[in-house]
């Protein structure tokens, strides 16, 4: 089955490039576009697909706020915010939101479209060499803007000392298989491990359990 896109950006030159680069691919198939926020949201639940490409700035709504909405509304909605820039403070503010994790408007179709298939499988957490990055610059500088308090981490007592090894490599920036070579187990027991992590923290996928690491402190930024 094809992995099914829509587009929110609200440059029609942009919509039209990506629209072209995923339609090239033969199990994705893009299935709308958006020019706001707003209209993301009502596309979103008359569409519903597999994967939405949101930009950040745009007029009437920006990609946070719709994130938010279209998050709300179902908590397996998947979104991957486009950016401009990769150190955005919009976008680790659309991570918390739910955005499942955040690609480039640079980058290459190669990269776009695994991005795709990346968050329409549930492996959430993109690039992480500068996911990583990100997620540690505004966890360092965030508290000055943050509206509601950091997670606790007497969270972390339902998980047990392998779970809690995972999430470590996770916040890190491992993939399943890499974090089964570093343990020496079976990817598929990596994949039941985060599973319960995400459960017992309460939290919807990869990317928002690394924001959690980091927020409570069991993992810290690189100075």
């Amino acid at each position: 089955m094809s992995i099914k896109v829509l587009i929110v950006d609200d440059q029609m030159m942009v919509r039209e490039g990506f629209s072209v680069l995923l339609g090239a691919q033969p199990d994705i198939e893009v299935i709308g576009e958006a020019v706001n926020g707003r209209d993301a949201v009502g596309k979103v639940a008359a569409l519903r697909p597999d994967v939405v490409l949101m930009d950040i700035r745009m007029p009437e709504m920006n990609g946070l706020d719709a994130t938010r909405e279209i998050v709300a509304a179902d908590a397996d909605a998947k979104v991957l915010v486009l950016t401009t820039f990769d150190l955005d403070e919009y976008v680790y503010q659309a991570l918390r939101a739910g955005a499942s994790g955040f690609l480039l408007k640079d980058a290459s179709a190669t990269q776009l479209a695994e991005g795709v298939r990346v968050v329409a499988s549930g492996e959430a957490l993109l690039a992480p060499a500068v996911t990583k990055r990100l997620i540690q610059e505004f966890t360092r500088l965030g508290a000055a803007g943050r509206t509601t308090p950091p997670p606790s981490a007497e969270r972390f007592g339902d998980l047990t000392d392998r779970e809690t090894e995972v999430l470590v490599l996770v916040a890190q920036g491992r993939s399943n298989s890499e974090i089964a070579a570093d343990l020496v187990v079976a990817e598929s027991t990596v994949k039941t491990h985060v599973s319960r992590i995400l459960v017992k923290l309460g939290l919807r996928d990869r990317t928002q359990a690394a924001v959690f690491a980091y927020e409570t402190g069991l993992v810290r930024p690189a100075s």
